[in-house]
């Protein structure tokens, strides 16, 4: 009976070398090859050392190439490996289930073919994020978005919690292509019309080295679309004043106004 394939799907963390979970380290050393993407040089001479049947996916990426063309391309190499029944582990920097289209791709086509196919946690952009600004997603409720899908669609959003916009160097670029600068000019006025004009946001980003301190840059709203943006970068927006809780719920719970508002 021939071999039967599996996929394990790890993430390698946001910091290099120091936030690789034990249940993903033995999923890289025992798989049968180790298929990875990575975000630096750096980082790839790493991951590429943890396993001796390693290979990048990185060539996948092309100038002017849509990006769900690249993303079904590297699904269709990790499910080529699995269907010749070698066990894969698929390596992905931060959190292999957050904005990682691939990696949700490759799980499912291999469990609707049979295969065992798993997913292990990992730290994120996000988790870092909350970290090193002294975010507590707790405390005003957090909403997260992918910048360019916060627009197209117009998500409604509730300006008194937590506003999260990933990829914003890449705002309404659907190809894998150098960002265009000007459409934050979008972004912006968009969010200058529930926000005031002068209302303080960061640019973030984590930093993948361990001791070096991610980048945290104040930038006004309205000064958005003139900001120096990396293409890591994510916009964390500060909440405007606390809501007022509603006294009607606060009847049927049976709680008082100053134990939801700490006053």
């Amino acid at each position: 009976m021939p071999a039967r394939g599996s996929l394990t799907v790890v993430g390698t963390g946001i910091r290099i070398g120091t936030q690789l979970t034990p249940e993903a380290a033995a999923a890289i050393e025992r798989a049968d090859v180790l298929l990875y993407i990575t975000s630096d040089p750096v980082a790839e001479s790493w991951v590429a050392g943890l396993n001796p049947n390693a290979r990048s996916l990185q060539d996948h990426y092309r100038l002017g190439v849509g990006r769900r063309v690249i993303y079904a391309a590297m699904a269709d190499e990790v499910l080529g490996e699995v269907r010749a029944g070698k066990d894969v582990c698929l390596a992905l920097y931060g959190h292999p289930g957050v904005f990682v289209r691939p990696s949700h791709d490759a799980l499912r086509r291999a469990r609707e073919e049979g295969f065992e196919a798993t997913m292990y946690p990992a730290v994120s952009a996000e988790d870092a994020l909350f970290a090193d600004l002294g975010v507590d997603p707790g405390a005003s409720g957090c909403q997260s978005y992918e910048a360019t899908d916060f627009l197209v669609h117009r998500r409604p959003f509730d300006p008194t919690a937590t506003l999260i916009l990933w990829q914003i160097s890449m705002l309404g670029t659907l190809e894998y292509a150098p960002p265009d600068p000007s459409r934050r000019r979008v972004l912006a006025d968009y969010l200058v019309s529930t926000y005031p004009r002068d209302h303080e946001a960061v640019l973030y980003e984590a930093s993948p080295y361990p001791g070096v301190d991610g980048l945290a840059e104040p930038v006004r709203l309205d000064g958005l679309a003139e900001a120096d943006v990396t293409p890591v970068m994510t916009l964390y927006v500060p909440p405007l004043e606390r809501r007022v809780p509603d006294a009607e719920m606060l009847r049927l719970l049976g709680i008082s106004e100053p134990a939801v508002t700490g006053r």
